[in-house]
């Protein structure tokens, strides 16, 4: 049996699960299982990598950065970014990837405007956001991080004013502020000072609609969960899991 899973603490919020149990099922895998690794410590991964069978892992909160250190061979990207969320195991070697650059570039292609949101805010500092600035520096959008305390290439949420928040129309939310089952949550934003001018895209997709996204919705901003950017870098993921050649650009 080809196992593979997913790694990260807590896994309440896991889409992947369900996602290739679907997958494997409609389209006949049927020597394929995924499961649930809930890990509270980065050191369990060892107990996870004595599976029989073990294929592939997905990695994601918050273990992106922590498991870099157990790669055989990290790609250059994940070199580059220091964030990993996928891993294909072959012959006893750990191969890590990041997929989530993939997702997030497909996804946010559809409904970002270039010329009207040419200027973004990342709303958080840890893996998933490295993946964001990188989509960013691909595209040149001109960027600033905000997290708790400000520094030379971040804001504080207290520093953001109405002028900042006309300024930076896409806001991308890489917290897990507001995911499931802390649906009141949302990031302390000054959400009165949107318009239908901007683009709010949480990389959250449970619930369906976060607080961060009803906010935006009632100042008319276009808002998009993390739903889509899943699909696309789970099929990302599955690619890499059966491909003999490495990818060079993930």
């Amino acid at each position: 049996m080809r196992l593979f899973g997913l790694i990260g603490y807590p896994l309440s919020h896991s889409f992947s699960k369900k996602y290739f149990t679907e997958k494997f099922e409609k389209e006949g895998w049927r020597d394929c299982v995924y499961e649930n690794f809930p890990i509270a410590s980065i050191d369990e991964l060892k107990k996870i990598l004595a599976q029989p069978g073990l294929e592939g892992l997905n990695v994601t909160i918050p273990y992106k950065e922590k498991v870099i250190s157990f790669l055989h061979q990290p790609s250059p990207v994940v070199k580059k970014i220091k964030a990993c969320n996928c891993i294909k195991i072959q012959n006893g070697k750990l191969y890590g990837y990041n997929t989530d650059i993939a997702g997030f570039e497909k996804s946010l292609k559809k409904n970002w405007n270039p010329f009207l949101q040419s200027h973004a805010l990342i709303l958080g500092t840890g893996g998933s956001a490295k993946a964001v600035k990188y989509v960013f520096d691909k595209f040149d959008i001109k960027y600033k991080y905000v997290s708790r305390k400000p520094s030379a290439d971040s804001f504080s949420y207290e520093q953001l004013t109405k002028a900042i928040i006309a300024k930076y129309k896409l806001i991308v939310n890489t917290t897990p502020l507001g995911m499931f089952p802390n649906i009141v949550e949302a990031p302390p934003i000054p959400y009165e000072f949107l318009t239908s001018e901007h683009f709010l895209f949480d990389l959250i997709y449970n619930p369906a609609k976060t607080l961060f996204l009803k906010k935006g919705e009632e100042y008319g901003a276009f808002i998009q969960n993390g739903y889509d950017m899943l699909v696309e870098q789970a099929e990302v993921n599955w690619e890499i899991w059966n491909k003999d050649e490495a990818p060079t650009d993930l």
